[in-house]
């Protein structure tokens, strides 16, 4: 189904003559899905977070299927010398994370939805601390966005990126070229809760089928089931819900398991 890719501006232009030639040259790549992308008008895209990467491959799956993502991303990266006067030019979306200014980005996201553009959202709201990654419980910001303005809510599940560049890693490993998974799920089915009002209740109902979702395509791609719950809380790990975390045991770049007698959810 062909997509009409909306003009792009000269910011946009030059990420793409810059990363997208990297990311053919240093990724193998699997994608599948695309098929379930809306053909037009604005939606949301939800995608799990594995890698500071992982923005860059999905970005470059959408693309290259059509679409001019614009991601919501954290704002430390747009005060980022010449980083973030790209990202601001290229028309992304800045977020103050756990601060009133949040709401200001929320607007936003409203807005462009409502303009047709289509949108990235991380629900996790940063990188996964889940020992095992798996998506962790999902903020409601996706949700609420998809449930003002009715747009359809995409999962899109990646793998494979964190063996690029593990979780809080700074250096990369580019060989072997390592295979990136990339797969979109149908829209979730949210218009039973169109009407209702938007209580704490009906957010949360909505943010763990979005996350139901996401997990369910990636664990088609991983081919293995995910723990049973409604995913990793760092409040009950006693992690920081954002930023690197610290005092938890890493093994090949990855948070370590759970101590014995520990529990995991």
């Amino acid at each position: 189904m062909r997509t009409r890719r909306r003009r792009l501006t000269p910011a946009y232009r030059l990420a793409v003559a810059i990363c997208r030639p990297l990311l053919v040259v240093l990724t193998r790549r699997e994608w599948r899905g695309a098929e379930n992308l809306p053909a037009d008008g604005g939606f949301v895209v939800a995608v799990n977070h594995l890698s500071y990467l992982d923005v860059f491959t999905a970005g470059h799956f959408l693309h290259d299927n059509g679409h001019t993502p614009h991601v919501l991303g954290k704002a430390e990266v747009f005060a980022v010398p010449v980083v973030g006067a790209i990202a601001r030019a290229a028309e992304q979306i800045p977020v103050h994370r756990e601060t009133g200014r949040a709401a200001t980005a929320y607007r936003a996201v409203v807005e462009a939805v409502r303009a047709g553009w289509c949108v990235v959202i991380y629900p996790e709201g940063t990188l996964t601390r889940d020992p095992a990654l798996w998506p962790m419980r999902g903020k409601t910001g996706a949700a609420r966005v998809a449930l003002e303005t009715r747009c359809p809510v995409v999962p899109v599940a990646q793998w494979g990126v964190h063996e690029i560049l593990p979780p809080y890693a700074v250096l990369p490993h580019l060989l072997p070229r390592r295979l990136v998974r990339v797969r979109a799920g149908a829209p979730v089915d949210l218009s039973d809760l169109y009407d209702r009002p938007l209580t704490t209740e009906v957010l949360v109902e909505a943010t763990e089928r979005v996350m139901r979702a996401l997990t369910a395509e990636l664990e088609t791609i991983r081919g293995e089931r995910a723990p049973v719950g409604t995913g990793f809380d760092p409040r009950v790990h006693g992690l920081p819900v954002t930023g690197k975390p610290s005092g938890r045991r890493r093994t090949a770049g990855v948070l370590a398991p759970p101590a014995v007698g520990e529990v995991r959810r």
